[in-house]
């Protein structure tokens, strides 16, 4: 690969291992709140984490409140109503508590509280993100999944509850100050979440390691991070108690996050209009679709799979590039099958009969520009097509 200019930029401070969600009051202390908002969903605020979190940083002197209005897949409806609880209750800082979705709520809440613009003026296009003007509240983030990685990004996913697309929202500031990365809080995590959730982090760092351009850091993260979802994952999900494989998986999920700032590409162009349109997760999307964008990029990704299936003793060694492709899909393949997730996006409830519109939103999304292969719509319907069927691109 040529070398070229870069900008690399990598992430915040991670407080991580069991328990450490006792020093929430200390990060708090660090980051100058005094009346932060706790932003989370409401599936969470029935646990006893949420009462207990809330009565530590009581106990503390932290005048904490809770919004946990926020859904699945969040709307911009999520987001307005986090706002105006940041703005009526005089908040000074966010703390985001939760999976990729209240993360996500939670940082742009954040984000936009001095802003005049709409959130929209936001989306991750060219240098959009220079368009903030108003101060940027403080973020901790309090991960209690390993998916997203939210925790560690600059960037979250929104969807326009009017025109039910998904936009990814940018902005350097949305880092938190502080993730808090406790594998504790990830045990109660049913399993089929924990699958979808190690999916999705499988997800970005495998597309992060595939997207072209120089950035040996995100690859050298990447690779290591894929290496963590084959030897951890399925033991989460056979045992959630199991905090040793809870541990790694967050490792994991923070590394994918960590990566995917060189880019993402077809799994997740394709997934955002299926998920805002279908309401499916997104980790459970991106597994579906995996395998299918694996084999449609092989023509160009043989050196790099080449790579990784040596990292993962996969035994394709000396067999050429396009075996090596074949190792590391086939691990997914197999690895997908052993924790439960979907093969094909039909089982997603996908329709052909909106192949076309998902192919119109695939191509502009942001993740698109990233694909080692040019996305176009008519390939992104071939690839839809072989998706729904089952089939390998190339096969």
């Amino acid at each position: 690969m040529t070398i070229s200019k870069a900008n690399w930029s990598y992430p915040t401070k991670v407080w991580f291992g069991p328990g450490r969600i006792a020093d929430l009051p200390a990060a708090c202390r660090e980051t100058g709140m005094k009346r932060p908002l706790l932003v989370t969903d409401p599936g969470l605020s029935a646990l006893p984490m949420i009462a207990a979190t809330a009565r530590l940083l009581r106990d503390a002197g932290i005048a904490v409140e809770v919004f946990d209005k926020v859904q699945g897949n969040p709307t911009s409806v999520n987001l307005d109503g986090a706002l105006a609880a940041y703005r009526a209750g005089g908040h000074d800082g966010v703390i985001a508590f939760g999976g990729g979705s209240a993360l996500d709520v939670g940082k742009t809440t954040a984000f936009m509280a001095g802003q005049s613009r709409p959130v929209w003026d936001f989306e991750d296009i060219g240098d959009n993100w220079r368009r903030a003007s108003g101060a940027i509240a403080p973020i901790i983030a309090v991960a209690t999944t390993s998916g997203t990685g939210s925790e560690v990004g600059r960037a979250t996913v929104i969807t326009n509850a009017e025109t039910h697309v998904k936009k990814i929202i940018f902005h350097p500031a949305m880092m938190p100050a502080i993730a808090i990365a406790d594998p504790e809080l990830t045990v109660g995590l049913p399993t089929s979440l924990t699958a979808a959730t190690g999916m999705d982090a499988l997800s970005h760092a495998l597309e992060a390691y595939c997207a072209p351009g120089y950035h040996p850091m995100a690859d050298a993260i990447a690779i290591e991070g894929v290496r963590l979802v084959r030897d951890w994952l399925a033991r989460a999900v056979r045992d959630g108690t199991d905090i040793e494989a809870r541990g790694h998986m967050m490792s994991a999920a923070a590394m994918g996050a960590t990566a995917f700032q060189k880019g993402l590409g077809a799994v997740h162009a394709v997934s955002h209009p299926i998920g805002a349109l279908y309401n499916t997760h997104h980790g459970r999307t991106n597994a579906a679709a995996m395998p299918y964008v694996l084999a449609f990029n092989a023509p160009v990704i043989g050196e790099k799979m080449q790579r990784l299936a040596n990292h993962l003793s996969l035994g394709a060694r000396g067999q050429g590039e396009q075996a090596a492709v074949a190792a590391v899909r086939d691990w997914i393949i197999e690895l997908r099958g052993e924790i439960g997730m979907p093969s094909t996006i039909a089982e997603l409830g996908v329709e052909p009969g909106r192949f076309e519109e998902i192919a119109a939103l695939a191509v502009v999304d942001p993740t698109a520009g990233s694909n080692p292969v040019p996305l176009t719509e008519k390939n992104v319907l071939a690839l839809l097509g072989h998706m729904y069927e089952g089939t390998l691109p190339h096969a």
